[in-house]
C-alpha cells in the first residue's frame, strides 16, 4: 500500500474507529416535556463522532460540518441513549462519521433508532494546520455502501460553500 503521510503504515478498518457512548437522560438534560434536549444530544454526538475521528487518525481533529441530523423520535426522561458513531471515509485530510442514536428503556427493554447524522471532521497538527489521514478499508456490504454514500454527501456538502 502507498503511504500518503508519514505516519500512515495502512488503511485502517471501519471498526477501528467505532466508538459506543452511553448516557442516562435526568432532569437537567430534559425540556418541560420531559423530552432530551436536541443541544444535549448534539453535545453527546460530537464528543462521541470525535473519538471516532480521533481513533482513526490518531491526530486532534477540529469539527467541520454536521450533516441532515434527523430526530426522528424524542427521547424521555429516564431513557438510555446509546450513541454509536464510526468512520465512513477518509478524503486526504477530512474525515466522515456516520452516527446512530438509539433511546433504550431498561423497564421494557425496548430500543428504537432516535437519530442519525453525518459529521465531518479535520485533522490538524499541533499548530492547527490541517494534516493527511490514514484511507480507510471497509470490510462488511454495509461499510461499502456508507462508504460510496461518503463521495456524494461530501460532494453535497462542498457544493454548499
Amino acid at each position: 500500500m502507498s503511504k500518503r503521510m508519514g505516519q500512515t503504515e495502512s488503511r485502517k478498518t471501519v471498526n477501528a474507529s467505532r466508538v459506543r457512548m452511553v448516557e442516562l437522560v435526568m432532569p437537567n438534560d430534559t425540556n418541560p416535556l420531559g423530552n432530551l434536549m436536541g443541544g444535549r444530544l448534539l453535545h453527546w454526538m460530537d464528543m462521541c463522532s470525535a473519538i471516532a475521528a480521533q481513533r482513526h487518525c490518531n491526530r486532534s481533529v477540529v469539527t467541520v460540518s454536521v450533516d441532515s441530523v434527523q430526530f426522528r423520535e424524542s427521547i424521555k426522561l429516564g431513557e438510555v441513549v446509546v450513541i454509536e458513531g464510526e468512520v465512513t471515509r477518509a478524503f486526504r485530510t477530512s474525515m466522515e462519521v456516520a452516527m446512530e442514536v438509539y433511546a433504550e428503556n431498561l423497564r421494557t427493554g425496548s430500543r428504537r433508532l432516535c437519530t442519525t447524522s453525518y459529521y465531518t471532521f479535520v485533522a490538524v497538527d499541533s499548530d492547527g494546520k490541517p494534516i493527511p489521514v490514514p484511507p480507510i478499508l471497509p470490510e462488511t456490504d454495509a461499510e461499502k455502501d456508507r462508504y460510496e454514500g461518503a463521495e456524494r454527501r461530501r460532494a453535497m456538502r462542498l457544493s454548499m460553500d
